[in-house]
């Protein structure tokens, strides 16, 4: 069975989440105000209906409410202001408690109804106590919320290694599954060092680019392969994936040469 859906993504995340658009006329950059499992929140629709497979949905569908009025917008805006200004109190209030936490941002929920407080810590953290606290201290419910270091990049924001600003901050996607493979198929140097981000793990753009590289790889004759050229026949020692170019290298007695080609002017003698 076939279920309407629309993806909705919340601030701070890239990740998008499908909902029913409950017969609401929804198109994209709508602001909406959604059901969660924590209550209601804000988002924005990045995606537009679709029919989509009842049994590919990982849970029950929940129900886009209705559509958000710029005065919510912009009063969701204002408290999370007025929540960012509490970090120094918060922050303070952890140190107190000797807790191994560190704390990322304070947020408010759209309607100001609750603090939400992102933390990163390398261990379970056991903070009942330090729940009752905040919450006492800030007059208001208080969510403890625990992120990666990927989120925490996100959130702060930061410039990556080629200068630009890092592509989880963008919103490029969803690249929480990076892994050395992506890299090998760039030809990538797999130093750790050389390939992570500000967050200590693999750079978001190694997935970004990844599905570029494995269609050029499919194309590509394999390093080491015997192919035909105008020029004769030689042995493949470099394929530049982007420029869909291969090296190719002749031996000609105790001399050799190395000549470039675009893809389609050599030909495969045994793949």
């Amino acid at each position: 069975m076939q279920i309407e859906t629309v993806g909705v993504k919340f601030k701070n995340s890239n990740h998008v989440y499908p909902f029913s658009p409950n017969g609401l006329d929804l198109h994209l950059q709508d602001y909406v105000i959604v059901e969660t499992e924590k209550g209601q929140d804000l988002g924005v629709v990045i995606k537009e209906s679709e029919l989509v497979e009842a049994e590919s949905l990982m849970a029950p569908l929940k129900n886009v409410i209705k559509k958000a009025d710029e005065k919510t917008v912009k009063n969701a805006e204002k408290f999370d202001a007025e929540a960012k200004k509490l970090f120094p109190t918060v922050k303070k209030i952890v140190k107190d408690f000797g807790l191994d936490m560190k704390i990322v941002q304070v947020e408010a929920s759209f309607d100001n109804s609750r603090y939400i407080i992102n933390f990163t810590a390398e261990n379970r953290v056991d903070f009942r106590e330090l729940v009752k606290k905040l919450a006492e201290t800030l007059k208001k419910r208080v969510e403890l919320r625990q992120i990666g270091s990927r989120d925490e990049v996100r959130m702060l924001g930061g410039f990556g290694p080629c200068g630009k600003v890092c592509c989880c901050v963008q919103n490029m996607g969803e690249f929480d599954h990076v892994s050395m493979k992506m890299a090998k198929n760039q030809g990538l140097s797999l130093n750790p060092n050389s390939i992570s981000g500000l967050c200590g793990k693999l750079m978001c753009c190694i997935a970004y680019e990844n599905p570029t590289y494995q269609e050029a790889l499919k194309i590509m004759p394999h390093v080491g392969k015997e192919v035909s050229t105008r020029d004769g026949q030689g042995t493949v020692v470099f394929n530049n994936l982007l420029e869909r170019t291969v090296d190719v290298k002749f031996v000609r007695g105790e001399e050799s040469e190395i000549k470039t080609y675009p893809l389609e002017e050599i030909k495969v003698k045994h793949q």
